[in-house]
């Protein structure tokens, strides 16, 4: 019997080429929390996109509670995690912290089998499909038509998503022109998505929606707050681009109230609870016929993607795909449109590579 040994984690502050901003935030860093798993040798990778605070939470608590475990019982690890942080609460950073520790323990588990996470989660597809996203509102159009062309012309990938609700919704003219221009670039065989960051009102949200539809675009993400779900039914109506929310999904109560107001419910295995909770997440939208999209951390989000049947696409989300390739080795190339997970590679199919990496350490 392999056992768990330890449970390690630090957190990387990595700088903005430039200031980024979308609808209702703005930001010059990411943070990301790796986390190792050793277990008989062997060492599960897994991270987070959170505050340096999930560290302490991590290799105390969380470690605690799925040393001496069996490697192979990852869904028992996670049971354990979940009664312990009972006090703490579950959404936010405790969930964070916990999806890290589970990604690194499947990636563990499947290291220790000699497989790839996605056939020990059990892969439905050969390949899933991605798309461009970054187009904050930030950039000039300049800059925009060149992310654009980025992804369209050198990567091929036929969807692309950018931030309208520019300063908390207040320039609506200057988000359709962005779009107008978004789709002038792309032309018409290309997807448009667009993401308002919950910057709108419902009844703003609703305008916006309809005047979309002059541009085909066919996502409309967090059109008002992903709490207000009332305001997420409202902003959907019969041939308007699909509404989509759940990115901040922290456990499986949330998804299950947030499904009756969404086409689309978005999963971020980095936020959910890990892979253990994205599959019973997942499972809830099958049972009431919605897709799942995949938010943001592309490299950890394709292995689940494969194994999901009722899957649409990943966030090839730019900042995390800058880090990812910075700091592993071993990523997917979404050239093409689509990424398929090495099967002949054991756990991700990534290394850490912490000299890159320590400059950025805190």
């Amino acid at each position: 019997m392999t056992t768990i040994e330890r449970v390690g984690a630090r957190a990387y502050r990595v700088p903005t080429t430039a200031p980024e901003a979308d609808g209702t935030l703005a930001w010059d860093a990411t943070t990301i929390v790796v986390v190792h798993a050793e277990a008989g040798g062997i060492r599960g990778l897994g991270w987070t996109y959170a505050d340096a605070a999930c560290v302490p939470l991590v290799e105390g608590m969380l470690a605690n509670a799925v040393r001496g475990r069996e490697v192979l019982d990852v869904p028992a690890c996670w049971a354990a995690m979940r009664h312990a942080i009972r006090n703490l609460g579950r959404p936010g950073l405790v969930s964070c912290a916990m999806s890290a520790v589970d990604i690194a323990l499947w990636d563990a588990a499947a290291r220790s089998l000699n497989l790839p996470v996605s056939r020990l989660l059990g892969r439905v597809h050969d390949e899933v499909a991605v798309y461009g996203s970054g187009g904050f509102t930030t950039l000039t159009d300049g800059e925009l038509v060149a992310q654009l062309d980025h992804w369209v012309r050198r990567q091929r990938i036929p969807r692309v998503k950018i931030k309208i609700g520019e300063s908390a919704g207040t320039r609506v003219d200057r988000d359709l022109d962005r779009v107008a221009v978004t789709r002038d670039k792309v032309g018409d065989d290309v997807e448009v998505f667009v993401d308002a960051n919950g910057a709108y009102s419902p009844g703003q949200a609703r305008r916006v929606a309809e005047r979309l539809l002059e541009w085909g675009v066919t996502w409309f993400e967090e059109p008002v707050s992903s709490d207000d779900l009332p305001g997420l039914a409202a902003t959907r109506f019969p041939g308007g681009p699909d509404i989509a929310a759940g990115e901040y999904g922290y456990d499986l109560p949330y998804f299950a109230h947030m499904l009756p107001s969404v086409d689309c419910l978005q999963v971020d295995v980095t936020r959910c609870g890990g892979y253990t909770e994205w599959q019973r997440a997942t499972a809830l939208a099958a049972a009431v016929n919605r897709d799942v999209s995949a938010h943001c951390a592309p490299n950890l989000s394709a292995h689940a993607a494969v194994a999901t049947q009722n899957f649409r696409h990943i966030e090839w989300f730019a900042d995390h795909d800058r880090i990812e390739r910075l700091f592993f080795d071993g990523c997917l190339d979404p050239a093409g449109g689509t990424v398929t997970p090495e099967l002949t590679a054991p756990g991700h199919g990534l290394a850490f590579r912490a000299e890159a990496a320590a400059e950025y350490a805190l």
